[in-house]
């Protein structure tokens, strides 16, 4: 059996292959930066690792390119941690394990982790290499992107001597980059106090499953279901129609990821049982038909279970399945000066109702700034109704398009020169750290491009192995025809 290593181009693979052996999810990046200090040092390369964890490498331009313009070549270490439910794997111990189906790798189970790895390998390659052409090169290796950017956040100006930023984040060959959304955190938090609950009724277990999930950023167009979304339009009419109690309920753990999956424990009437039952056959099919293009596999079930000491109060309950059935999600706005890009969006990543403590995390996205707040605020409001606390956290910048920008001409040039054809421009409804690198160097000189990947965030995240290659023919020809 082929193993990655033995893909092409070897020398992205290779490190590709090493870093799917450290345990990286954002926030537990210790044994990476670690790692990818030692790399540098090994190669007798300038290696700083700045406060924050970022990893800066420098390596020298090559004999007779010393006067060509510098380059940062940046990605982050970290990857997202999202594996099936019954996948047993510990994101922080165990290796990931990568399967090749057909002319695509993916892993067994988990996220691949190709968002980032791959644009960071190709970093290492660049630096390894004794044979390729660049003037000054300088590898910018962030932390924490997934979860807050404060690898970004972090980066101190005077350390960085490049003029132009090549960010390797993108996820479509043959597609450049010159603008991204920027982005804010919108969370709610509410303690309540549970009490006993009442006799004569039937415990079941509600679970949404199934679910494709993805990238709150990329994928959030596609029109998949939020699994959060679901199960609170059912709790909403289940507590009219059939008076249930709630005990439990949560869904989602990554402010950056659709939610896929769901469940909460409620409590019927005896006398209703059967009702829920069928009510909740009814939603299945509901769900199925709505959702039929986009999630195949969706299941909306319930099932009898033990019944629990303690119960949201019948108050609470009420104003939280309306909180969380009202908050806005998904697609806000299409972009009115770019067809087909998605201007604002929400996506309502976590929300738990356990333990005596309400929550809600959102992730709002917009490419106009204005917009991105008015969201952020609508979204504020509706928990405030409730007298959750709400707070507004890691408002990130986009990044404005650059038409005329040097990089994106030279890019054209280049990739017409070897592919036979003009790649095309593209904004992204994502948050590259492009625009909070570029607030801290203003004056960069700024492109993202990478590799094919589908489904990041989520375990059906792949890499197509022929755009590898590509992207790496490209960076390689790109650092050759960086001008003075």
């Amino acid at each position: 059996m082929s193993s990655i290593r033995d893909l092409a181009p070897k020398e992205v693979w290779k490190h590709f292959y090493t870093l799917t052996q450290i345990p990286r999810p954002s926030k537990k990046e210790a044994e990476i930066i670690a790692y990818m200090k030692k790399f540098g040092e090994d190669l007798g390369l300038e290696t700083i690792v700045d406060e924050v964890g970022n990893v800066i490498i420098k390596k020298p331009a090559t004999p007779g390119m010393e006067k060509r313009k510098g380059v940062v070549l940046q990605g982050h270490l970290d990857m997202v941690p999202q594996k099936n439910s019954d996948k047993d794997f510990d994101f922080e111990k165990d290796p990931i394990e990568t399967l090749i189906d057909g002319e695509w790798l993916t892993a067994d189970g988990t996220t691949l982790g190709a968002d980032n790895g791959i644009g960071v390998a190709a970093a290492m390659a660049v630096l390894e290499s004794t044979t390729l052409k660049h003037g000054p090169v300088e590898a910018l290796f962030t932390i924490d992107e997934e979860t807050g950017m404060t690898g970004a956040f972090g980066l101190k100006p005077g350390v960085l001597d490049g003029d132009i930023l090549i960010n390797m984040d993108s996820e479509d060959e043959g597609e450049l980059y010159v603008g991204c959304a920027g982005g804010i955190d919108v969370s709610a938090l509410k303690n309540y106090t549970e009490e006993s609950a009442p006799s004569g009724q039937q415990a079941y277990q509600v679970n949404v499953q199934g679910l494709k999930g993805g990238h709150s950023g990329m994928d959030i167009p596609l029109g998949r279901a939020n699994a959060n979304k679901l199960l609170f339009r059912f709790l909403m009419q289940a507590e009219s129609d059939l008076k249930i109690r709630l005990s439990e309920a949560s869904g989602g753990d990554l402010r950056n990821a659709i939610p896929r999956e769901s469940h909460a424990v409620v409590l019927v009437p005896s006398a209703d049982a059967s009702a829920f039952e069928s009510l909740v056959g009814f939603y299945q099919e509901i769900y199925q038909k709505e959702f039929a293009d986009t999630e195949p596999d969706l299941s909306f079930t319930c099932s009898k279970t033990a019944s629990p000491s303690k119960v949201v109060p019948a108050s609470d309950q009420a104003k939280f399945i309306r909180a969380i059935f009202a908050c806005p999600n998904g697609v806000q706005r299409m972009s009115q000066s770019m067809k087909g890009l998605v201007e604002t969006s929400n996506n309502l990543a976590i929300a738990s109702v356990k333990d005596g403590k309400f929550e809600a995390y959102n992730l709002t996205r917009s490419s106009v700034d204005s917009a991105k707040e008015a969201t952020a605020w609508k979204i504020a409001a509706v928990f405030q109704l409730i007298d959750a606390e709400v707070k507004l956290s890691g408002d990130y910048p986009g990044w404005k398009p650059n038409m005329a920008s040097p990089i994106l001409l030279t890019c054209q040039e280049v990739y017409n020169k070897n592919f036979g054809k003009i790649p095309e421009i593209k904004a992204i409804h994502a948050g590259l750290e492009c625009g909070l690198l570029g607030g801290v160097y203003p004056n960069f000189d700024m492109i993202s491009f990478g590799p094919t990947i589908r489904f990041p965030h989520s375990p059906d995240e792949k890499v197509e192995i022929g755009t590898v290659q590509k992207f790496w023919d490209f960076l390689v020809a790109i650092l050759e025809e960086v001008p003075e």
